[in-house]
């Protein structure tokens, strides 16, 4: 979805041309994996650390920001780049080998980065916020004039409500913030996509070999859950208390191209976990072929089977255009660079933030069990079903670090004992395995271990800060921004979330 779309209507043609064109690049792609086109295949390529990191924009009242255009000009960075909403910017940071002490080296550089990022937009009177849901969104934010100036958003967003036919609708009832009380329900129509700016993420990117696919993607899709239980930073929007980690169901809902009457027959979402385990990266482009019509049919005059047989590695637009509004939360993707092709996972179940130190925490954590499962003997995911990784998802998102996820060989286990028993030697082990350096193993590691120890999560400490700053007599609109003002403070500081206090 980087690239820039100027066709503003599609035509019925359109749309036959595009579905016929992501065929051929479907069969390109079967074709170039059977001849071995792809430079990594047989040779798997030197781990590289890649990731985009979302970001909101407050002003001094701590509400949300409409000026990234402002903000980016002011920065000045082609690192950074426009998101969906006004009050979003997103860093794109550059790929660096994923050995040695080069994993310390790149969080000083994202904290450099990120400082210098936050002194030029604060001229401009505006602050750069790392977290998964800005909790001082309100409904009257997502208006459709609040769409980033960029033609390829409102164009999104003028397909996915034709498709729909109707206002999107969120509908979600929240994890009670005490005990016994009575929970919270955010339930109201919207006529953008623009909830869909709220949810600000960490995304993180692998480079793999096209025969070593499978077992990457499976075992990413086994560990979604436990990665969202230990990371959850977003369990506010719209001055209701929701889920530990709202933007799943939020980005379910905001994207949704389905009617209730389709959603009734079983027609698949866009934001989707998927169905099965696969064998082939090939198994996930021919679902998005089958099942997925396009959202932005913008037809090129490339032929990719004759750029094959000309001896040419096809770039495959209209397949990665496809791709890019299928919304998976382990996305393949396909990429061609000084005409080589290669494969990559795009890890995106993970929110922003806290701080730079835990969003390295979250990407070796991911990286190490990843690693360790995929290199283990006998693979994860013959051993528990697709469907249990996908409620493992779904209770994650919704209860934290309070929830009940399954775990062969262990049954049901709430994640901070599964993380403690079994996951942070399996991290460690896999993280060796890629050649990172002990101090940064045990720099970002023994933060995940402070989590599960501590049981404290971002938005474990978000939602105990409201809850004491309303039994002080703040109302709900006083603790959200008083609580948000203290959040960035100790972003700032850069100690780990485990270690705030209240």
């Amino acid at each position: 979805m980087g690239t820039d779309v100027n066709t503003q209507e599609f035509s019925r043609e359109d749309r036959r041309l595009f579905r016929e064109q992501v065929g051929r690049c479907t069969e390109a792609v079967a074709r170039m994996l059977a001849n071995g086109l792809f430079t990594d295949q047989g040779n798997p390529p030197q781990p590289l650390l890649g990731m985009e990191v979302e970001l909101n924009l407050v002003d001094r009242a701590m509400n949300p920001a409409m000026s990234n255009a402002t903000v980016l000009e002011a920065i000045a960075d082609p690192d950074y780049q426009t998101e969906l909403g006004q009050f979003n910017i997103e860093i794109n940071v550059s790929p660096r080998p994923f050995v040695g002490g080069d994993t310390v080296s790149l969080e000083q550089a994202l904290r450099d980065s990120l400082n210098r990022a936050e002194e030029r937009a604060a001229g401009t009177d505006n602050h750069l916020v790392m977290i998964g849901m800005l909790p001082t969104l309100r409904q009257e934010h997502f208006a459709h004039q609040w769409i980033s100036a960029n033609p390829r958003y409102d164009l999104l967003n003028q397909q996915i409500f034709a498709a729909r036919g109707e206002d999107i609708e969120l509908d979600i009832t929240g994890v009670p913030l005490t005990p016994g009380a009575e929970s919270e329900r955010l339930h109201t129509s919207i006529d953008s996509i623009l909830p869909e700016a709220a949810c600000t993420s960490l995304q993180l990117h692998l480079r793999v070999a096209p025969e070593d696919f499978a077992d990457h993607w499976n075992a990413a899709q086994a560990i979604a859950g436990v990665q969202v239980a230990l990371a959850g930073n977003s369990p506010f929007l719209a001055g209701r208390a929701l889920w530990h980690e709202s933007r799943i169901p939020v980005f379910q809902q905001a994207t949704d191209t389905r009617p209730q009457e389709l959603i009734n027959q079983g027609v698949r979402p866009r934001v989707w976990f998927g169905e099965r385990w696969i064998t082939t990266i090939f198994d996930l482009f021919e679902e998005n072929t089958r099942y997925f019509p396009s959202l932005l049919p913008v037809v090129s005059d490339d032929d990719p089977l004759e750029q094959l047989e000309a001896g040419t590695i096809p770039e495959l637009t209209e397949l990665r255009m496809h791709n890019g509004t299928v919304y998976r939360w382990n996305r393949p993707v396909y990429d061609v660079v000084d005409g080589h092709a290669h494969l990559r996972i795009e890890n995106r179940v993970l929110p922003a933030g806290p701080t730079v130190v835990d969003i390295m925490a979250n990407a070796s954590f991911y990286y190490g069990v990843l690693r360790g499962l995929v290199d283990a003997e006998r693979p994860l995911w013959s051993q528990m079903s697709f469907d249990a990784a996908a409620e493992n998802l779904q209770a994650a998102s919704r209860d934290g670090i309070d929830a009940q996820l399954y775990w062969p060989t262990l049954g049901w286990v709430r994640p901070d004992e599964l993380v403690l028993r079994k996951l942070l030697p399996l991290a460690d082990e896999g993280l060796q395995a890629f050649g990172v350096s002990s101090d940064a193993r045990d720099r970002y590691l023994s933060v995940i271990e402070g989590r599960a120890l501590n049981r404290q999560t971002g938005s474990v400490w978000q939602r105990a800060s409201v809850q004491a700053r309303e039994q002080a007599g703040d109302s709900r609109e006083e603790a959200l921004a008083g609580m948000l003002r203290e959040y960035i403070e100790r972003m700032h500081d850069g100690a780990p979330v485990h270690t705030w206090d209240l």
